[in-house]
């Protein structure tokens, strides 16, 4: 079977964390003076002519300034190619007509500097695969002397067995009051035959997280089980004295645990239903713009709904998505949901009075529909325009009667709703 190299990113925990932190804590602020140098100058740039720098002029520039050398090279030029990113992401908005945009901003609160991410690349890190250690580099400033390194014993969260080669990238990560490594590899694997020629189209949502249209069925999957975490944790950590101790930690650190666990669970049981449909492609509905209303501005989905926007991980369940079906032989396509919730899947016709209700969808051409299911299917049929070549006419009584897959908390996993409803809580 043909081989195909993937990248891959592995999270790991700081095995020897104590004899480390005062360094990774130096190399975090360090991390962050340099942003607020770069933005400094970009807006005396600004100031002056008019034009803000891109990141490869402000490296020039910044080269030989102290704080340059307070990182390895490579982990400086990083952190001003993050703001060169910043501001290209700021130019695009305001392009875009969004007069509300604010550039990125400076690196700090009062007198504080955060921890801001470190970025080794091939030069700045040495690998031991056998004993699990990996040698960060210093810089010049911080170094006490000149082979002084930062060295990080590391226990990959996952599989046991995982073994982590061909590194790539590290990635120091201050998360939840605790430094992880993010590492990136590059992972041969086996190249798998796509199930098929089927197309499957998934539209994301608050309450439905994941809606599905195969073309002859739909799935819902409800987000209540998410949600109830959500808001479990935000009421626990109202309830914290000291937003920085070690109980707001522990809370932070299990509900980034739980939600990554059910994002990676609802995005494993989509790719595995598509590979037994014979499902070769997969249209997901792009929502870049899901938290802006049609000027720009920041929407306002309600006290709730806000809640459960801004904790839903658009681009986190896509990229997981993603990576599992390319393991499968299935490609991934985005695609914009331009019109899609308003729009009937059967013949076209599109009015926003013919979604009657939030979940109930009726076109006066008969069509009655779950709303996300149609929205789905329009999805799907932007790969698949004509349905002349996908059956032709069909009975589109499966868009009203959707099947549902929720997830058991007592299992871990995504089950048909008749068998989770059967369990005790």
């Amino acid at each position: 079977m043909a081989k195909q190299v993937v990248t891959r990113t592995y999270r790991a925990r700081i095995c020897n964390y104590s004899q480390v932190q005062n360094d990774l804590d130096s190399l975090g602020f360090a991390a962050s003076k340099l942003w607020n140098v770069g933005r400094w100058t970009a807006q005396r740039v600004w100031d002056a002519c008019g034009h803000i720098p891109g990141a490869n002029a402000l490296m020039t520039y910044l080269k030989n300034h102290e704080r340059y050398a307070d990182l390895h090279s490579q982990s400086s030029q990083r952190v001003l190619q993050e703001l060169g990113e910043a501001f290209t992401s700021w130019y695009g908005k305001r392009r875009n007509g969004d007069t509300n945009a604010n550039p990125p901003g400076y690196r700090k609160h009062n007198d504080n500097h955060p921890r801001s991410t470190i970025t080794f690349k091939a030069a700045g890190f040495k690998h031991d695969t056998h004993n699990n250690r990996v040698r960060l580099s210093k810089g010049k400033n911080l170094k006490e002397e000149w082979s002084d390194f930062v060295l990080c014993e590391y226990d990959c969260i996952g599989p046991s067995d995982r073994t982590i080669e061909n590194v790539q990238q590290i990635r120091a990560v201050y998360e939840h009051g605790i430094w992880r490594l993010h590492i990136v590899c590059r992972v041969s694997i086996d190249e798998a035959e796509s199930p098929g020629d089927g197309v499957a189209g998934i539209d994301l949502g608050i309450c439905n997280l994941a809606t599905v249209s195969y073309g002859d069925e739909s799935v819902l999957y409800p987000g209540g089980a998410l949600k109830e975490d959500e808001y479990y944790f935000a009421k626990k950590r109202a309830e914290t004295d000291d937003s920085a101790s070690r109980e707001a930690r522990r809370l932070d650190t299990k509900r980034t645990d739980r939600r990554t666990h059910f994002l990676h669970t609802l995005s494993k049981d989509i790719v595995s239903e598509c590979s037994k449909r014979g499902v070769g492609t997969i249209v997901v509905g792009d929502l870049s713009g899901i938290r802006d209303d049609e000027n720009g501005d920041s929407r306002n989905w309600g006290k709730h709904g806000n809640l459960d926007l801004h904790g839903w991980a658009f681009d986190r369940f896509t990229s997981m998505l993603d990576y599992k079906a390319e393991e499968r032989g299935i490609a991934v396509v985005t695609k914009s949901e331009r019109n899609t919730s308003k729009t009937c899947s059967a013949c076209g016709r599109s009015d926003d009075r013919q979604r009657v209700q939030r979940g109930l969808y009726v076109c006066k051409c008969g069509l009655v529909a779950n709303a996300d299911s149609n929205g789905a299917e329009n999805i799907r049929q932007k790969v698949l325009p004509n349905l002349a070549t996908d059956g032709g006419d069909r009975d589109n009584g499966w868009l009203a009667q959707p099947a549902v897959r929720l997830f058991d908390c007592s299992e871990g996993r995504f089950a048909p709703r008749e068998q989770v409803g059967n369990r005790e809580p």
